[in-house]
């Protein structure tokens, strides 16, 4: 799927075929029930995200909310965004062992997660991996990447 120019994400969901709107309702309904306090949903960059909002933490490199969790639908398959990975080494490695606990191969970038199907992913563990930041402790991990 192309960037999305939708404005919500139900309308977002709206905009995919019948199968891949299942998984994606699933995915959204993973990330909220795991979603620490403090996060909103929006859309933004053409996809769901799950951000800091500016009016707690305005101070960002390009005056965008700072993200937390994306999903994207691409032509073969998923992108999931953990933007914690960039700057969290134990949370990297949490996510490796859990790939290889579940007998499941991880396709990682710096941040994004690649799968085709749900069934390709450890669900629950990516949930427990959301549930372990705290808007607070994404805001300091930012500061200490920015003064690097």
């Amino acid at each position: 799927m192309a960037r999305s120019k939708a404005v919500t994400v139900d309308a977002y969901l709206d905009e995919l075929p019948p199968e891949r709107r299942a998984a994606a309702r699933t995915l959204r309904r993973m990330i909220l029930a795991h979603l620490p306090e403090g996060y909103v949903e929006s859309m933004n960059w053409g996809m769901p995200c799950y951000e800091v909002p500016l009016s707690r933490h305005a101070d960002t490199y390009n005056g965008q909310p700072l993200g937390y969790v994306a999903f994207a639908a691409q032509k073969s398959g998923w992108s999931l965004y953990l933007m914690d990975l960039a700057v969290n080494a134990d949370k990297e490695a949490a996510l490796r062992t859990a790939f290889a606990k579940a007998g499941r191969r991880l396709d990682l970038g710096k941040s994004c997660v690649r799968f085709r199907t749900l069934e390709d992913v450890p669900l629950e563990a990516i949930g427990e991996l959301i549930a372990s930041t705290p808007v607070a402790d994404l805001i300091a991990g930012h500061e200490r990447a920015r003064r690097r």
